[in-house]
Order: structure tokens, then sequence, then C-alpha cells
């Protein structure tokens, strides 16, 4: 009995294991030579679609990832290769607003408010993704987050008919890097779950023109 479970076991955890193995392999062949690192490379879009993060780390201190997403946005925007900035975040208790933070981060760099367009319901980013093109009517984007987040988005966004791209904010070196390359194989794997299993995000709602 105890032979047996001991094979259940270790025959979870290899399926696991080879699970992981291939959604990462597949997120990252679908974003194979679609994020830049210049912005000189990125085409002309109506819309960077911003993926939020918080602007602090839980432990305290700023988060370089959504300075440096805030650098990449600002950077693009002043380059003449989107029009338009949508912000997708978790707004999810009264307390906590990633899409007024990035917006108000925005304004501080000189970027129009008139410009930049909030999405409160990007609680991850499958949400982010679909509801980009189910509420805001997007195709045609690119994402502007880190390299990693970029595939994943765009891998997504593959499977519901989105056009996209991604432009790579910097990313972190150091422990920080490895607990997030950690944290992506599990999210890779989670994204690639929720394309087989048709999963949708947590809210719709009325559509929303960008103009």
């Amino acid at each position: 009995m105890v032979k047996k479970m001991g094979l259940v076991f270790f025959t979870l955890v290899f399926l696991g294991i080879l699970l992981m193995v291939f959604a990462n392999v597949a997120v990252a062949k679908a974003g194979k030579g679609k994020t830049f690192n210049s912005e000189a490379l990125i085409p002309k879009h109506k819309v960077g679609v911003v993926l939020g993060t918080s602007k602090y780390f839980k432990g305290g201190g700023l988060n370089s990832y959504f300075q440096n997403r805030m650098d990449a946005a600002e950077t693009l925007y002043k380059a003449g290769k989107i029009e338009f900035i949508l912000v997708s975040g978790d707004n999810g208790t009264l307390s906590y607003n990633e899409p007024q933070m990035m917006k108000k981060e925005l304004i501080k760099r000189g970027i129009p408010e008139e410009v930049i367009f909030l999405d409160y319901a990007g609680f991850r980013t499958l949400d982010s993704v679909v509801r980009a093109k189910e509420i805001f009517g997007l195709l045609d984007v690119v994402f502007i987050s880190q390299r990693f987040h970029n595939e994943r988005a765009i891998y997504i966004a593959g499977h519901h008919g989105i056009d996209a791209i991604g432009f790579n904010a910097k990313d972190m070196d150091g422990v920080k890097k490895l607990r997030m390359q950690i944290r992506e194989y599990l999210a890779r794997t989670k994204a690639f779950l929720d394309i087989v299993f048709n999963v949708e995000p947590k809210f719709y709602g009325e559509p929303i023109q960008i103009e």
C-alpha cells in the first residue's frame, strides 16, 4: 500500500513538472520575435496596454517592476509609438487601486490625463488581456511590462484573437528576479490551463471606447 501511494505521488510530481515545462515552452514560443527592448523597433499602435503591479513591495519600498513599467510607457508615448495608454490592474478593495497608482505616476511624468484610460478589473493577466478586447475593443495592441510578463500576455492574446507584441520594461537582478522567475513558471502553467479550460475574466461590463 505504501509503495503504491509512493508511486502515485511521484507520478503526480513528474506529471506536474512535465506540465510546467510544456507550458513554459508554449508561452516562450508564442512570444518569440514579438517582444522588443527598443522603442525604435515598435510599430505605431493606437493603444499601449500597461499590465499592472503594485507601486510598493509588501515589505516596503518602491517596486522596481512598477517604476520600470512606467518608464517604458513614458518612453513609448513620448516616442510617438502609441496614442493612448490603457492601464490595467487590480482594484479589489477600496484601499488598493493599481490603475489609479499608474495613472498618477504617468501624469507626473507629463503624460496628458485625457490619453490615459483605466481598466479597474485587470485582476490578473488573463483579465487584462481579454478585457482589452471585449471591453475596450482592442484587436491590435502593444503590451508594456517585463519580457517574461509580455510573453505570457502575448500567449493569452493569441488564443483570444488579439494581434499583440510587447515592449519590454527593464527587469531586475538578484534574489527578487529569481523569486519572480519561479513564480512565473507557475503563472505560465496557470495560463496554459486557463486556455485549456476556457477560463473567463472575473468581470466584464459595458464597452468603453478609447478615443
